[in-house]
């Protein structure tokens, strides 16, 4: 391979590369999430700084289904997104995620710093329920379940707009060939060419099992508080870096 190859290779292997150029689009991406309020001082110990975490002590339990995703395929996801604060600006901190498909994964983790680990979610449809799980290792530790389309309580496409053109931010931790830190950077992005086709809230319930390798458990639930369910097509472009651990007197 000569120099340039290897440079324009998008990600590993060079023989067959994990993942394609970005951005990423998505058709039909489904949402099923679940918030609740948990324990303060374990929401604080999930957030990096210098985050804040809302005073609230709101965490959002969610499920993704992305049929359609370019350079990806078909997949389904599941974890912990926690409100936040950075410098007095409202963001969205992704704490755990557990999907079914490497793709997703290898680029999650390398571009944005995806918390991705390998599992198994599932979101589907049980006669009038909109149920969520997610397996780890065999053994179930996430149960969400939500009724269907309650239509009483449609909910405004702008209100869910914007909750997906929030800021978004990751902690991406990359090794260096000696072992330390060879990144160590708060990452953000804005999802964009978002395009919400529905949306409705109603209640909810939420069941987390404790399991050493999927800590969602750690942070409990205290009090929930409704569910949301919503389809929309969106773009997930590169990011940027927000804070740079590395960096002298960060």
């Amino acid at each position: 391979m000569t120099r340039d190859e290897i440079l324009g290779t998008p990600s590993m292997p060079a023989a067959a590369p994990s993942y394609p150029h970005g951005p990423f689009r998505f058709i039909d991406r489904q949402y099923f999430t679940v918030a609740y309020k948990s324990d303060p001082d374990a929401i604080r110990a999930a957030v990096p700084e210098p985050l804040v975490p809302d005073p609230e002590g709101i965490v959002y339990y969610e499920w993704i289904r992305m049929p359609d995703s370019s350079g990806f395929g078909d997949y389904t996801e599941s974890g912990i997104v926690i409100p936040c604060h950075y410098h007095g600006v409202a963001c969205n901190f992704t704490s755990q995620m557990y999907l079914d498909d490497e793709p997703p994964i290898a680029a999650g983790r390398e571009i944005w710093g995806f918390p991705k680990k390998h599992a198994h979610p599932k979101l589907e449809v049980k006669h009038d329920t909109l149920t969520g799980t997610l397996h780890y290792a065999g053994e179930r530790v996430a149960l969400g379940s939500m009724v269907y389309k309650w239509e009483p309580h449609v909910r405004d496409v702008n209100k869910t707009y914007e909750s997906l053109t929030k800021k978004q931010v990751c902690l991406k931790l990359i090794p260096d060939v000696d072992g330390k830190p060879a990144i160590a950077q708060l990452v953000h992005f804005h999802l964009t060419d978002v395009t919400v086709k529905g949306s409705w809230t109603g209640p909810a319930r939420l069941h987390l099992i404790p399991h050493v390798n999927a800590p969602v458990a750690d942070l409990p639930v205290r009090q929930v508080i409704g569910g949301l369910h919503f389809i929309a097509d969106l773009t997930l472009p590169y990011g940027e870096v927000l804070h740079d651990y590395l960096k002298p007197g960060s």
